[in-house]
């Protein structure tokens, strides 16, 4: 597949991510019922016209019914440009293995949990039950915008990476570069891009050097080009991506889903540090940057965060 090809269908996972976030779908209408007026969303599906209760008539929600429907027209603008794109470089969409359909299904059926865990390994205040809701509404009380983005920007990080095109991508640096862009989206302007300035990571005396982007690349390459058993190959691009602190932030949450995409892309299950192992992991990996106890936290990778099915 070409680098082209491949951008392609990175964009469109990436709009197609970004309209499931979308809290309406349709193009909003005002019915008056005994003296009252009520907003509906109104939408074409399957060749029928469809109206869905979004609430009883406000300015306030009205302008937002507006807004939205202009995003999700924007945003189907850009798929089918996309699209069409795809469809003029020659690209028809290739056979997935029946396993790795499993193992997205068993991702997606599994995406929430996973989003908590990894919500608790940033040091989000959430609770599961205010997970959910974030992820099936997009809003919660008492907890900051900023966590709620974080959130947010792990489950679109997620369908990122679970759509079918994306799966039979290559796991690389292109590939990684998009996963940190779409869980930093928000908080910096390309969120993405290599780390050029010095950082330090808080209870570690372990200062990364900056990344090269070349040597990055090359090391990537080879993690998955080795010859070792997928999991090991998964928990081995995780602890690289952490360890070198590739981007400005957000390097934890990218190298785990950046992790599962290899570990989906071979049907071998999914990656995550269980909620309840935080504490025990966050020691391990200050050990691990230190250069001690490295087969430790693998072993405990293997054994405690890897989710078969």
């Amino acid at each position: 597949m070409t680098d082209d090809r491949f951008e392609l269908l990175q964009q469109r996972a990436d709009i197609l991510a970004r309209i499931k976030l979308l809290p309406y779908s349709g193009s909003p209408e005002v019915k008056k019922i005994k003296e009252k007026s009520y907003l509906y969303m109104r939408k074409r599906v399957a060749g029928k016209l469809t109206s869905t209760y979004a609430g009883e008539y406000s300015d306030e929600l009205y302008q937002l019914l507006l807004r939205n429907s202009a995003e999700e027209k924007a945003l189907n603008k850009e798929l089918r440009a996309v699209e069409r794109k795809l469809a003029a470089a020659g690209y028809v969409s290739g056979g997935i293995d029946v396993r790795v359909m499993q193992n997205l299904d068993f991702a997606r059926a599994n995406m929430k949990v996973n989003i908590y865990d990894q919500a608790i390994l940033e040091g989000v205040a959430t609770s599961f039950p205010q997970t959910e809701d974030i992820i099936d509404r997009g809003t919660v009380n008492g907890m900051t915008a900023n966590d709620v983005q974080k959130i947010l920007n792990l489950k679109h990080a997620w369908e990122f990476i679970l759509d079918k095109d994306v799966i039979l991508c290559n796991s690389d640096y292109g590939l990684l570069c998009r996963i940190a862009r779409i869980v930093n989206e928000g908080f910096f302007y390309d969120g993405g891009r290599i780390r050029g300035v010095p950082v330090t990571i808080g209870g570690s005396s372990y200062v990364p050097p900056l990344p090269i982007e070349v040597d990055v690349k090359e090391k990537l390459n080879s993690i998955v080009g080795s010859s070792d058993n997928v999991i090991d190959v998964a928990v081995e691009l995780c602890l690289y991506c952490m360890k070198t602190q590739i981007f400005i932030d957000g390097n934890k949450r990218a190298s785990v889903i950046f992790a599962n995409h290899f570990l989906i892309s071979k049907g071998q299950g999914l990656l995550v540090i269980p909620a309840d192992s935080v504490p025990e992991f966050k020691k391990m990996l200050i050990d691990y940057y230190e250069g001690r106890n490295v087969p430790q936290i693998k072993e405990f990778m293997k054994e405690s965060c890897w989710k078969k099915f």
